[in-house]
């Protein structure tokens, strides 16, 4: 079975890479993409861990803004020494937009202390929200976020201004294959709308697959790709455990049973790219 999309303690999973790579042996997947947050840096552990036991695809996804509202893209197989060096300043960008949540949180009287994260990691709300648990706020991560952290929370900040056009074209100059991540997952406008600038922006492909999507909107989704000529991907978009010992929103790898018939047009789109 085919995971094309999963975090590790790089950015914002509970596992590590050797860890998650464990955990997807385990639970029957073949291939499995790694695809943290604005980071490559799991990439090392997880291909060590894996050995001839799991097919390791590199990935990222980029943070981006559309219409004032995050949207991710998906990047596959992208040349790492091409790409790197831009996401410094992605990582930088997370790292203060963490720092104006913690201050927002103290001035609303909930002050808390972040770990010092190594510089190649991406921080995020979890690890935020796993300072408030930790500080005694609130008793689970889902509780920070429902409370403080969410979209509309009082200490919500918006993702620095990169737009989902510049992280498109700058994965398709590092030879990465773009996806749209969870579309129906966007709050910034109808994947009717959206779907045509991202396409005219480079977009190669568009997750179809994944656990907060619908039959119905899979469908379309699916029909959308052969409209527009696009690769379908998927994946459980895994965190791993809650920390908290909490049930998070997260659904366990291979919950979708994506078959690994989708992982060679991926492939095969990569290596066009890396021909021309």
């Amino acid at each position: 079975m085919l995971e094309l999309h999963s975090h590790t303690t790089f950015s914002d999973g509970t596992l590590t890479p050797g860890d998650l790579v464990d955990a997807a042996i385990k639970a029957g997947v073949k291939a499995l993409a790694i695809t943290d947050h604005d980071t490559l840096a799991g990439w090392d552990q997880a291909l060590q861990a894996a050995g001839s036991a799991l097919e390791i695809v590199p990935g990222v996804e980029l943070s981006t803004v559309e219409k004032g509202k995050s949207l991710h893209i998906l990047g596959f197989y992208p040349r790492r020494e091409a790409l790197e060096p831009a996401l410094k300043e992605r990582i930088a960008g997370r790292q203060r937009r963490a720092k104006l949540m913690v201050q927002k949180l103290a001035e609303l009287g909930y002050p808390v202390n972040l770990p010092e994260l190594p510089g190649d990691m991406a921080p995020g709300r979890p690890h935020i929200a796993a300072a408030l648990v930790r500080a005694g706020h609130v008793n689970s991560s889902r509780e920070a976020f429902e409370r403080w952290l969410g979209d509309n929370g009082p200490a919500y900040v918006q993702y620095e201004k990169f737009s989902a056009a510049a992280g498109i074209q700058l994965l398709r100059q590092a030879r990465a294959v773009p996806v749209w991540a969870h579309p129906y997952l966007f709050r910034g406008g109808t994947v009717e709308t959206v779907l045509p600038r991202l396409v005219e922006a480079g977009l190669m492909g568009v997750e179809v697959y994944h656990p907060n999507h619908s039959p119905s909107e899979v469908r379309r989704l699916e029909t959308y790709c052969q409209q527009y000529g696009l690769l379908m991907t998927g994946g459980s978009d895994y965190h791993g455990p809650s920390l908290d010992g909490k049930k998070d929103n997260h659904a366990d790898l291979n919950h979708l049973q994506i078959p690994l018939d989708l992982l060679w047009p991926l492939k095969q789109a990569a290596q066009s790219l890396n021909a021309t």
